[in-house]
């Protein structure tokens, strides 16, 4: 059966759509509207969290620039994903070797690819890489009907033989649940996590502040922010630690 292509939310160029399930991509893009819709998610212009108390990253879905503070290393990430220039300050001093900044933006760009899929994984269903199985009707740990859809990948992120299990609430078609695992060939997940508390950021909705208390907090939605915070290393009103 040929996988159906939704015109309000095409999938992202890669996405593996002849190996996808026709109901998984169904879900997913009910997942999609349910979150807020596709032009509300593209229009979607700035993104501030905090990350398991760790970090704070500042991202520009327009333009690619990102912005990571981390206390711990007294460091502070300023790169941009889509060209992948960087400037870093590690242990209050600045990077200029141009080996060593070349490994801590790849250092820093993991920390947001990891740290952004903690948060708008829902959005990023239909993305490059992405193969999705529909694996039936299950219950959450909390007793919400749900359908259970599986990611696997191909050739994209940091760690491309993770897999993951979604379990989308049927009531809402909200993600309320996801399953780790680091192989796509385990049997059992290294973790099972809930995704829930949904509130409204901007226009689109996002979980955080989760009843584990694991994962994202302090969430912003901005319109616009001043260029230095993205361009200068002196500490940002905007950034919540």
């Amino acid at each position: 059966m040929e996988s159906p292509v939704n015109e309000g939310n095409p999938p992202a160029e890669g996405f593996n759509l002849e190996g996808s399930d026709a109901k998984a991509i169904e879900i997913a893009d009910n997942v999609m509207e349910a979150m807020g819709g596709r032009n509300a998610w593209d229009n979607t212009h700035i993104i501030g969290w905090n990350f398991f108390g760790r970090r704070h990253l500042i991202w520009n879905k327009q333009t690619g620039d990102v912005r990571i503070d981390v206390p711990q290393d007294t460091a502070v990430y300023l790169l941009n994903i889509k060209d992948g220039s960087a400037k870093v300050k590690f242990k209050g001093e600045e990077i200029t070797d141009p080996d060593s900044l070349s490994v801590y933006q790849q250092k820093g760009k993991g920390m947001w690819i990891n740290d952004s899929y903690w948060l708008v994984m829902p959005f990023k269903l239909k993305d490059s890489g992405v193969t999705l199985e529909y694996l039936g009707e299950d219950t959450t740990q909390t007793g919400a009907k749900a359908d259970v859809l599986k990611l696997t990948f191909e050739a994209v992120g940091n760690t491309p033989d993770n897999m993951y299990k979604v379990w989308v609430d049927q009531s809402d078609n909200l993600v309320k649940q996801w399953a780790y695992y680091a192989r796509y060939d385990q049997e059992s997940p290294n973790a099972v996590w809930p995704w829930d508390n949904y509130q409204t950021y901007g226009q689109i909705k996002l979980s955080a502040d989760r009843s584990d208390d694991r994962g994202p907090k302090m969430v912003k939605v901005y319109d616009s922010l001043p260029q230095t915070v993205f361009d200068s290393f002196a500490a940002s009103e905007y950034v919540q630690l």
